[in-house]
């Protein structure tokens, strides 16, 4: 990693980790992961049973072969289906907003929220979602909104085995439970990239799952 004074966005992440820190703080529904490595906090019943039902439909409306920055579907490091639902519909609106009242975030620095479809055998192998400024996707982001701040990830179904998002170097496992919502500051106090949230979404062993998730940048973002 390059030297701390010029790690790109770095006083804005420390900025923005401290506002949604102070929100999810306050926030009695809030649950905080017991862990020292990474912010990680879960709200239950985030999602009621209507709504995720709702938006596992639209996902299998738009869902193809996932694709990553650097790599394509066929080198199976990330093997689900994904697809971005729609912003301007009232329903994906409405949800959007309020993950981003749930974090206290402006609704311009999000992302398009994309659902994701993980079939058996399908996983996401271990990674950040934190931009790495030194390849040449940056040059592109960096004008598209920044670095990545937090992620939010909500469940939309009960897997029969497997599919739990694994943070790694934390070492724990979140299995999916449907409604719940869970995010995290891709970087730390200091507004470092915090390598401790590398994560995974591990192989699916039986039945399906469902999954919507939310990214935030530094500044505006499109």
């Amino acid at each position: 990693m390059t030297k701390t004074a010029t790690i790109p966005d770095k006083d804005a992440l420390k900025r923005v980790g401290a506002s949604v820190r102070k929100r999810l703080e306050a926030d009695p529904q809030a649950y905080k992961v017991p862990t020292e490595k990474a912010e990680i906090y879960a709200f239950g019943d985030f999602l009621s049973a209507a709504e995720c039902q709702r938006l596992i439909l639209m996902i299998d409306a738009v869902a193809q072969p996932s694709t990553l920055f650097d790599a394509d579907y066929s080198t199976g490091f990330r093997t689900s289906y994904s697809g971005n639902l729609d912003p301007r519909d009232r329903f994906v609106a409405g949800i959007s907003r309020r993950i981003d009242d749930a974090l206290g975030l402006k609704a311009e620095t999000g992302e398009a929220i994309q659902g994701q479809r993980y079939m058996p055998g399908q996983q996401f192998k271990p990674h950040n979602d934190w931009f790495y400024t030194t390849e040449d996707y940056w040059k592109s982001e960096r004008k598209r909104g920044g670095q990545r701040s937090w992620t939010a990830m909500a469940f939309l179904n009960a897997v029969e085995a497997g599919g739990e998002t694994h943070f790694t170097e934390v070492g724990i496992k979140i299995p999916p439970k449907p409604g719940v919502l869970l995010t995290w500051n891709n970087a730390r106090p200091d507004g470092t990239p915090n390598d401790d949230t590398l994560h995974a979404g591990t192989p699916v062993e039986r039945g399906v799952k469902y999954v919507i998730t939310k990214w935030y940048r530094t500044r505006k973002w499109g």
